[in-house]
């Protein structure tokens, strides 16, 4: 008896030891039958193809299988326009099945099923699309350099039944939504994916062994795709948009919009993408604080056209795609006499394409370029009200080109440039960068690094400006402790700020991390790491410290799902900062002291119809009575699987702050010791009637002031002293509010109807009163707020149906 146990353990080790070292492999089948997309499965092909099963744990108990009760099945049969995906989901209670309705792209708390393609099984890209529950899409564009881009978003089909076993998913995803080669015999990466989101277990068809950083490495193989014949890739997405605004004192304005984006795939692995006549008015607004620092506040870009199928322009980091069509690069000055009529803080784009794909090589190439129009300020003299204007902005071309050198599955090297260039006697910016990312054949070893190199025209200061960044960086990326070490290295002149973000150069630094995790849940705990890092940074010239930082946290999620984060954040030494004095390079700095700051954050399982996030923290500063502390809080109910809320609260304070005011016309850097407070309350409701159709509520205040308590004077040794002959008011204050009310109705694949009231104000006052009701009504005051209605109509076009109806 003890040596028949022995030879079951035995061969139940060897069997697991298999699944971890073997890729599985499926063979699909061509069919000329129709599928219709009903869940059901009533076709005869799916009673005949083979079937995908014995799944294995992704999370928390990496590697095990799959449970009876929770088997899934999985057909894949294709023809000369789609892939096709029947997948079968068992479960041992369905009455407990999340079902969740969202709007597209979001999840939540419903269950889903997911296949996730590599058109050339080279281990680095995957295309992934998911479907809940409750019949809601996720698409997603996987790479190893940049993870889940869920802005990628294709047009496919699918459909889902609840049944007394479990549900069930069918699944249309055309050769459109995918890139592979021109071969007659096809072999892709291929996986599936598994979430019951009541216990958070995750399964995946092929073993994702997680001490392995690599996921896309580990997918099976899918065979059998021979001799397609593809369709043309066309698709033609015309719209139209009226928008109506309103503001107090302001005559009400009404304006209609038309446009035309095109798709078109050049061949199987490379696209085209344009807009004509661009139109974002109704993309996500921007959360805009009070900026008291040296440097820009950075957005999310919110603009489908420059989200979608961009992680070849991403390398690099030399890509901030809100400079195109963003704030214009001079300003017209104005005399004491003039004021402005109008004053435009964007400039207008006039079209964008983008071209990228991959040969059956491994080579990527991504072109993208946008032109952007003249932009005028509108001035008048206010004694003669004579007007005249000034070009702020000339015509400009924005251009990205990339290419990106996969091999042996897991390394890359990569080539990027980017150009802006202005018509006449304006600026020009040019940056060129080499990268490589090289991985050992087990994913154990990574070394990566890149050589950045910039030339500037600026006709108006200094000709031909250079400069140039590198890094280089190696860690061990697997197992159970995992460890890191780089350096960076920046010249003066290095500057990528015409089509990229940058806020510092002329300094070095370098970094080491370290960190241990357990793989595999414990008695306690299903997740536990500690994470530790130091960062150092140095002014070149002067070879001052700029940036010292030592962080220690640990991060834990228990039995019941619920998430904790603990850390702290130090500053051992006194650091010296060249950018807050505002001298553009020089070498002026000012000394920040040094610091400590603590945290917790707790997350309870979203899963709960009730849950909660919080996030205290208390910073020490080495200064008399300086202290920063603040708090988050962000409850979220779930009263169906149709409506849920949310609401979230962040308020903050920092006691005794020194900053940066203004320079006096004798040139006296005159900084401020200042308290600043601020609160942000927003709110969010959705109503999803169905899986195509929904309803969002968003509104967003955000208040944050700076009283200035004394003023001080910059001395050259970084120190200030206290100044009593400056006395003008440079105390802060600064109000946002937006709310917007949309509804959403994907009537049709691809196509959309969509209907958004907005209204916003911005007000900023050196003269305000500390209260915050003060303030809120200040905001929804009439001759403050903006008011838009819009009403936008997208309509997605197949080539191929115009031609088959004619």
């Amino acid at each position: 008896m003890n040596k028949l146990r022995f030879l079951l353990f035995f061969s139940f080790l060897f069997v697991i030891s298999l699944s971890f070292s073997q890729k599985k492999t499926l063979t699909t089948q061509f069919t000329k039958e129709k599928i219709i997309i009903d869940g059901k499965f009533d076709e005869e092909i799916w009673k005949i193809t083979n079937i995908a099963t014995d799944f294995f744990m992704l999370e928390p108990d990496n590697g095990k299988p799959a449970s009876k009760e929770r088997q899934t099945e999985v057909k894949v049969v294709y023809d000369n326009s789609a892939i096709y995906v029947a997948a079968t989901m068992y479960d041992e209670d369905p009455t407990k099945q999340r079902k969740e309705l969202t709007q597209r792209d979001n999840f939540v708390t419903a269950e889903h099923f997911g296949v996730q393609l590599n058109g050339y099984n080279d281990g680095q890209q995957e295309f992934r699309f998911f479907v809940s529950s409750a019949g809601v899409q996720i698409d997603i564009l996987y790479t190893e350099a940049t993870g889940e881009d869920f802005s990628y978003n294709a047009i496919w089909d699918s459909n889902v039944k609840i049944t007394d076993k479990g549900w069930t998913v069918e699944m249309k995803i055309p050769y459109a939504a995918l890139r592979f080669s021109s071969e007659k015999t096809q072999t892709w990466g291929l996986n599936f994916y598994r979430e019951f989101q009541r216990d958070r277990q995750k399964y995946s068809w092929s073993l994702i062994d997680n001490k392995i950083s690599n996921e896309a490495i580990q997918a099976g193989v899918l065979e059998g795709i021979e001799n397609i014949e593809t369709p043309t890739r066309l698709f033609l997405i015309p719209y139209s948009s009226f928008y109506l605004n309103a503001k107090e004192g302001v005559k009400t304005k009404g304006e209609l919009k038309g446009g035309l984006d095109i798709k078109y795939g050049i061949n199987d692995a490379f696209t085209l993408d344009a807009i004509l006549v661009p139109d974002f008015g109704q993309t996500a607004f921007d959360n805009v604080e009070l900026n008291l620092g040296p440097f820009e506040q950075q957005f999310n870009e919110n603009r489908p056209f420059f989200t979608e199928g961009t992680e070849l322009f991403s390398k690099g980091d030399l890509f901030y795609s809100r400079r195109i069509g963003g704030s214009p690069s001079t300003f017209a000055a104005i005399t004491d006499d003039e004021t402005y009529i109008e004053n435009p803080s964007k400039v207008n784009l006039l079209n964008a394409l983008k071209i990228s794909g991959r040969t059956k090589n491994g080579l990527g190439v991504g072109v993208l370029n946008a032109i952007t129009d003249n932009t005028y300020a509108q001035i008048q003299n206010t004694i003669t009200g004579e007007a005249r204007k000034e070009l702020i902005e000339p015509l400009a071309n924005y251009n990205v080109f990339v290419l990106d050198q996969r091999f042996r599955k897991n390394s890359s090297v990569s080539f990027i440039n980017t150009n802006v260039t202005r018509n006449g006697e304006y600026r020009d910016g040019n940056v060129t960068a080499a990268l490589f990312d090289l991985n050992t054949k087990k994913n154990t070893f990574n070394l990566s690094g890149d050589y950045k190199y910039s030339v500037v025209n600026d006709l108006g200061i200094d000709k031909n400006k250079t400069g140039y960044n590198a890094t280089l960086n190696f860690s061990e990326r697997s197992g159970k402790i995992r460890y890191g070490v780089g350096g960076e290295y920046f010249s003066r002149n290095f500057d990528k700020n015409d089509l990229g973000i940058l806020f510092q150069t002329h300094y070095h630094s370098f970094y080491a991390n370290a960190s241990y995790r357990i793989l595999n849940p414990t008695k306690n705990f299903n997740s536990f790491g500690v994470f530790i890092n130091t960062y150092s940074e140095f002014d070149n010239l002067t070879g001052r410290i700029q940036g010292a930082n030592l962080n220690a946290q640990c991060n834990f999620s228990t039995k019941k799902f619920d998430f904790f984060n603990f850390g702290i954040n130090s500053r051992p030494v006194d650091t010296y900062d060249f950018y807050e004095p505002r001298t553009d390079g020089e070498t002026k700095f000012f000394t920040i002291p040094k610091s400590i700051n603590s945290f917790i954050y707790f997350s309870s399982n979203y899963a709960r119809r009730f849950a909660i996030d919080i996030n205290p923290s208390f910073g020490f500063i080495n200064e008399k009575n300086r202290v920063n502390y603040g708090f988050y809080v962000g409850p979220r109910y779930r009263i169906s699987d149709k409506v849920a809320i949310n609401y979230d609260f962040r308020f903050n304070r920092q006691n005794n702050n020194v900053g940066y005011i203004t320079t006096t016309n004798t040139d006296e850097i005159i900084f401020a010791r200042r308290n600043r407070i601020t609160y942000t309350n927003q709110f969010t409701g959705k109503y999803t009637v169905n899986n195509n159709m929904n309803f969002n509520f968003t509104i967003r205040h955000y208040w944050s002031y700076a009283i200035n308590n004394q003023f001080l004077t910059l001395q050259d040794d970084g120190s200030v002293i206290n100044n009593t002959s400056y006395t003008t008011n440079r105390n802060s204050n600064f109000n946002t509010w937006n709310m917007d009310l949309s509804y959403s109705w994907w009537f049709a694949p691809g196509s959309q109807i969509s209907v958004l009231y907005r209204n916003n104000s911005a007000i900023f006052e050196r003269e305000f009163e500390r209260d915050i009701s003060t303030n809120f009504k200040n905001s929804l005051n009439h001759d403050n707020l903006d008011h838009i209605f819009s009403i936008s109509v997208r309509y997605f076009i197949d080539y191929n149906s115009l031609k088959s109806k004619k």
